[in-house]
């Protein structure tokens, strides 16, 4: 079944702006690096409703996990989404002296080799403009412009010699760390989760960064399912709030898909009473698109725009494995649903005190 659900928060009872999630930050908390040890990080337990926190080391999640509980993964793959290449020039066009240097970074596949793209310098790239990438190895063509002025782009590349775009994209592309990210990655691995699988991101589901084999062996061992779901993050992950009124901002489509597998042992593990435990808030939103009224999760794949604030009421998730997050993002604002903006935003003055790191290689939390 395909479809594309635009489900919003319901409305809270007081008007939220995006200035209620601001947060002060400093610099040198946010983390430029991973953690040593996957599972080394620290983590903050706080408890939804009463606001209790207590601090501890990512690995002992499994303290916290009960047999029963079905922790829910994101098995998306992060793809060398960002590339470099050179405006090309029809016959009789005029060549500048100098080449115009452009920056792809591909957000979502629409059909085989079509993607909506996000690029710079985007003035200069109207449709039916060219790109050049990797010395020819890839080759695009401006399709149409669409909202927010990204594009819809065709690529092509000799196919005798790459079988599909991603082994270009391998070959040409690096890895889309986030800009607040500035020293380079030495182990693009340690930007992948260990159970990726599904070729299609443009960020990682960062969450799950903390988990290794090891750790996620004696989850199960313990009698918990670890069950995979999948939603590729693109631009709706991570595209800024520039509205003052929560209500207003517009999520961007991502593609997300729940097997018949997945859908049948959580719906069997909560009617048995069992926690469904997410890691990270693109299983949430996979989730939550999923779940019809009752809080049953439909096997689906499609697109969704679901955009979780304070006022949502959650038809799947219990618990929430997560990242400190951005202040004024749509993932604060997600995380704070889950518990209170009160609770969550005292909790990210807690971290700050405390020393956490922040963001992408930062440290976790598991709200429970």
């Amino acid at each position: 079944m395909n479809t594309e659900k635009e489900i919003l928060g319901q409305r809270p009872e007081t008007t939220l702006t995006t200035a209620d999630f601001a947060y002060d930050l400093p610099e040198e908390l946010i983390a430029q690096t991973p953690s040593p040890e996957r599972d080394g990080c620290r983590l903050m337990l706080l408890d939804r409703n009463t606001g209790d926190i207590q601090h501890k080391i990512f690995r002992d999640i499994y303290d916290e996990l009960q047999p029963g509980d079905v922790l829910v993964i994101n098995d998306s793959k992060v793809i060398p989404a960002r590339i470099y290449g050179e405006k090309c020039y029809a016959p009789g066009e005029t060549v500048p002296d100098k080449p115009v240097s452009v920056e792809f970074l591909l957000l979502r596949q629409m059909e085989t080799d079509v993607w909506e793209v996000l690029l710079h310098p985007g003035r200069r790239l109207k449709p039916g403009a060219a790109v050049d990438f990797g010395g020819g190895l890839l080759h695009a063509d401006i399709l149409k412009t669409v909202e927010d002025g990204n594009r819809i782009v065709r690529f092509t590349y000799d196919k005798t010699v790459f079988g599909n775009l991603y082994e270009v994209l391998d070959r040409i592309g690096s890895m889309p760390l986030p800009p607040y990210i500035t020293k380079k990655l030495e182990d693009k691995s340690r930007y992948q989760t260990v159970y990726a699988k599904e070729e299609g991101s443009a960020a990682a589901p960062t969450a799950g960064l903390h988990f290794t084999e090891e750790l996620l062996d004696k989850i199960r061992a313990k009698g918990i399912k670890v069950v995979p779901v999948m939603l590729h993050v693109g631009l709706g992950t991570f595209r800024p709030v520039k509205v003052d009124n929560v209500r207003d901002h517009v999520m961007h489509a991502e593609y997300f898909s729940v097997s018949r597998e997945a859908a049948d042992t959580i719906n069997a593990a909560k009617a048995a009473g069992g926690r469904i435990i997410a890691c990270g808030t693109t299983s949430v939103r996979t989730l939550e698109s999923a779940a019809d009224d009752n809080g049953v999760i439909q096997p689906i794949h499609g697109d969704t725009r679901i955009f979780i604030y304070p006022g949502y009421k959650f038809r799947a998730v219990d618990a929430l494995i997560t990242n400190f997050h951005l202040p004024e993002s749509t993932l604060l604002m997600l995380v704070s649903a889950l518990s209170s903006r009160e609770i969550i935003m005292h909790a990210y003055e807690e971290a700050v005190k405390e020393r956490y790191h922040f963001f992408s290689f930062g440290d976790a939390m598991f709200i429970h």
